[in-house]
């Protein structure tokens, strides 16, 4: 690979998974000259899901990207009836909660479904709903491109799908790039964050765990800070 080389320095935060506490924990060690950039899946599965959507939506600072849990969650609030229940498995339910929403265990599925989702989209308010809706997949500095979760190792930037930056790609962790372009990313949970191979991922589950993990990244150097 290449030497490293972005634009401008750059700050790239992991999943942040409802806990605004570790977001709330993590901006202040990152440097004021670094742009921040977060990975996605800032909801869900963590208790504070809207605080963690309020923090960033304030911030016009910070570029947040879309992971594939708000995309379930759009997916939800478009069509409840065919992806509600899964949302809901994979920490829908503390999304609601977090906005004071609750599910109706006493009607039929179909209905509580429906309730649910207008109940959400009167808590969320339109703002809030069509920043989401505007997440951009992907964004670029130099010659590091942040995604949420992988990039085909065989098409360029430029021509990638949206599900794959999305969730995944089952050649990304295995195939190096050839184009010279370093990938920082989220989705797959590890250890510790760390590069490896032109990849630097970020996600050390939140979540569970209690490390936010970032990447510092400026131009020949890559260090790495946590809560």
């Amino acid at each position: 690979m290449p030497a490293i080389r972005p634009d401008t320095p750059l700050a790239v935060i992991g999943d942040i998974h409802g806990r605004a506490d570790l977001l709330g924990a993590m901006l202040p060690l990152v440097p004021k000259d670094y742009q921040i950039v977060c990975v996605g899946d800032y909801i869900d599965r963590g208790e504070h899901s809207a605080d963690v959507l309020k923090m960033l939506k304030a911030r016009d600072d910070i570029l947040c990207l879309l992971g594939n849990h708000e995309d379930m969650l759009l997916r939800f609030l478009d069509d409840p009836e065919h992806h509600g229940e899964r949302w809901l498995r994979y920490g829908g339910l503390q999304t609601l909660q977090s906005f004071g929403v609750s599910l109706d265990h006493g009607q039929g599925t179909t209905k509580r479904l429906l309730d649910c989702r207008d109940a959400l989209r009167d808590a969320m308010g339109t703002d809030m709903i069509d920043w989401i809706r505007d997440l951009p997949l992907q964004w670029m500095s130099g010659n590091v491109a942040v995604v949420h979760a992988a990039a085909d190792p065989t098409r360029s930037l430029a021509r990638q799908e949206p599900s794959v930056l999305c969730w995944g790609h089952p050649e990304f962790l295995t195939q190096p790039r050839q184009d010279g372009v370093w990938i920082a990313y989220g989705h797959t949970i590890v250890d510790s964050a760390h590069e490896a191979q032109g990849r630097i991922a970020v996600d050390t589950g939140a979540y569970a765990t209690g490390r936010l993990s970032a990447a510092l990244i400026a131009p020949d150097h890559i260090d790495f800070i946590r809560t």
